[in-house]
Parts: structure tokens; C-alpha cells; sequence
């Protein structure tokens, strides 16, 4: 049995589980739930993908409340698991990136009202700040967009993980 075939044959509950650990969207979860079973990974991504490529305000803000600041380790309902799995390239002892990630997550949280959210997975801590200076320039709209192809991305990635 493939892993994929494990994920068709799981019951709908612990899948929901699951998808809820990739991309905490309900409609999301139950749109790749209707897809089972999948005849192939590749049929699986493409259904995650497309249906996280947009979000409600309401689905936004939820799927953001499961995201730690970048710099901070999950904690306090965020997936510690994953987060700290995923922003392994920021060191924590590295005083100057954690406070400057400290202050731009500030920044990013009065200009945007809301976390600054990146796919940390592959990248270093400075590779994250200057992705972070960079959206700070961003329009309202053009951020939300970013922000969602960035939830896309770490969803994929976790799902990839679940398989």
C-alpha cells in the first residue's frame, strides 16, 4: 500500500484532521476530501492547489490564526511541529535577524493588521527579512495576494508531508 493509498483509505475524520494540520480552510479540506480517491499524488496536488488558490476574508483570517510570527517557534494553538520543522533557517540565538524580525513583524502587523506570513521551508533568516522588507512596499490587495499564494505553498508543502 502506497502512502497515497493510505490517505484514500483513511476515515474522513482523520483526514479532515490532517488537511486541517496542511490548511486550516474547511472549504478547502472538504473540497480535496471529494476528491478521494486519488488515482495519483500529482491529481491530489493540483486539486490542494486549485482550491487554495483563493480565500475568503473570513478563510484568510482563520487559516492565519494557526501561524506563528516568523522568529517564534509555534505556541499557544499554532502547530509547533510544523512551524519549527518549517523555520529551521532562522536561528533564534541570532540576535540581530530575531530583532529585526521582531520589528518588521511589528511593521507588517500595523500596516496590514494581521501576522506576515512566508513560506519559511528553504529559507534563511535573512532571505526571510529581505522577502519582508520587500511586502512592506505592497498595497493592501497586493499583499493579500501574496499572502494567500504563501498559504498555498505551506499548505502543499505539509500535505506533501501528510503523504
Amino acid at each position: 500500500m502506497t502512502d497515497l493509498d493510505a490517505f484514500n483509505a483513511l476515515p474522513e475524520e482523520e483526514a479532515r484532521r490532517r488537511l486541517a494540520e496542511c490548511l486550516d480552510v474547511p472549504r478547502w479540506i472538504d473540497t480535496v476530501l471529494e476528491g478521494r480517491p486519488y488515482a495519483d499524488r500529482g491529481a491530489l496536488l493540483k486539486v490542494a492547489e486549485v482550491a487554495a488558490e483563493t480565500m475568503s476574508d473570513e478563510e484568510l483570517d482563520a487559516a492565519l490564526d494557526h501561524h506563528p510570527r516568523i522568529g517564534e517557534r509555534g505556541a499557544g494553538g499554532h502547530d509547533e511541529e510544523h512551524s519549527s520543522r518549517e523555520q529551521a533557517g532562522v536561528d533564534p540565538a541570532d540576535r540581530d535577524v530575531a530583532g529585526r524580525l521582531a520589528a518588521g513583524n511589528r511593521a507588517y502587523e500595523e500596516k496590514f493588521d494581521r501576522v506576515f506570513l512566508i513560506r519559511a521551508s528553504g529559507r534563511s533568516g535573512p532571505q526571510i527579512l529581505a522577502e519582508l522588507d520587500r511586502r512592506l512596499d505592497n498595497d493592501p490587495d497586493t499583499e493579500r495576494a501574496e499572502t494567500v499564494t504563501q498559504l498555498r505553498e505551506i499548505a502543499l508543502l505539509r500535505l506533501e508531508q501528510v503523504l
